[in-house]
């Protein structure tokens, strides 16, 4: 007899963007996983109408389950409080917002669910509700009590960040070697135990360009970013670098390591972006439960015209379902 599938809470985020349509095709891809998705049963309902895809919600019992009809979702049903128009983010639904992923978070703590993913969320409406809200990841480290780290991968690439949305000119003072550490060795943890790497090798990009050109050019990595390189090395982590940005993508570099930590936001994630923007995935390393989520905005103004390409969520849920799968065989 098979075994149950893994369940894997969802959240479709703004109501008023795409993320519910993109719910009826997730329903509809033929992933073997018992998804529950925690949104409005109507406004799910509504959207799949949108996308001419059939969707079938059948109420979230909590019993293990090993087969999924195509087109089918358990839902925890949480009403909206003012009805979605499509493309018209209102302030007055941010609570519901952060209910459906305080519910996700929560029952993966709980064990109920192996994971969640996330669809995106309009942070500027929610922070217009007088809520302060930086973002997915901020909000489960929270929930969570922890530190974590965001990573960016594709099947060819994984990118993780020192720091995120931080302004250019604030980077420089933030590059500490406490922070360089924390993220380091939240990273190294990880690979191995997320994705089951025995002796991962992460590649440190510089922070300025061709690393500083020995001190020429910035002497933050002769400073702060190799003397804790070394000191990591010493006790058995594998770590390149500092390595010039510039070079450290060409597929020559690329066979020679398994993840990269660049410095800054805009350092890294467009060479990500550019080679496959559809098929990346926003992970949240660090927290005690797997949580991916799609690389993209809310897309208002495709919102309600069906259009919205589903294969960022897809790859999302791929990539939960993966390392769900790994968690199982590790356990």
């Amino acid at each position: 007899m098979p075994s149950a599938l893994p369940r894997l809470a969802v959240t479709p985020g703004e109501p008023a963007g795409v993320g519910p349509e993109l719910i009826a095709h997730l329903a509809a891809s033929p992933l073997a996983a018992d998804f529950v998705v925690i949104a409005d049963r109507e406004l799910l309902l509504d959207a799949a109408g949108a996308t001419g895809l059939l969707l079938a919600l059948e109420d979230d019992d909590g019993k293990p389950r090993r087969h999924r009809a195509p087109g089918s979702m358990r839902i925890r049903h949480v009403p909206l409080a003012s009805a979605a128009r499509p493309g018209h983010p209102d302030p007055a639904n941010a609570g519901y917002v952060l209910s459906t992923l305080r519910q996700a978070a929560d029952g993966c703590m709980d064990g109920s669910f192996a994971g969640v993913v996330t669809g995106p969320v309009q942070k500027a409406t929610i922070n217009d509700a007088g809520i302060a809200f930086s973002g997915h990841t901020e909000f489960f480290a929270e929930r969570a009590a922890c530190e974590v780290v965001m990573m960016l991968a594709s099947p060819e690439l994984k990118v993780t960040l020192a720091t995120t949305h931080l302004p250019l000119s604030a980077v420089p003072a933030a590059i500490t070697e406490t922070l360089l550490e924390r993220v380091l060795r939240i990273v190294d943890r990880a690979l191995r135990e997320r994705f089951g790497l025995d002796h991962p090798r992460i590649a440190v990009l510089g922070l300025n360009p061709h690393a500083g050109e020995a001190g020429h050019l910035g002497r933050e990595e002769i400073e702060r970013i190799e003397p804790l390189l070394a000191r990591l090395r010493a006790e058995g982590m594998a770590l390149l670098g500092p390595i010039p940005a510039d070079t450290a993508f060409v597929p020559a570099q690329r066979a020679s390591y398994d993840a990269v930590l660049a410095m800054y936001h805009d350092q890294a994630l467009p060479v990500l972006k550019s080679e496959a923007f559809d098929r990346t995935v926003n992970i949240t390393l660090g927290l005690p439960f797997i949580r991916t989520s799609v690389d993209h905005g809310t897309a208002l103004d495709l919102a309600g015209s069906g259009r919205a390409n589903p294969a960022s969520l897809i790859a999302a849920a791929s990539m939960a379902l993966d390392l769900a799968h790994r968690g199982r065989v590790r356990a």
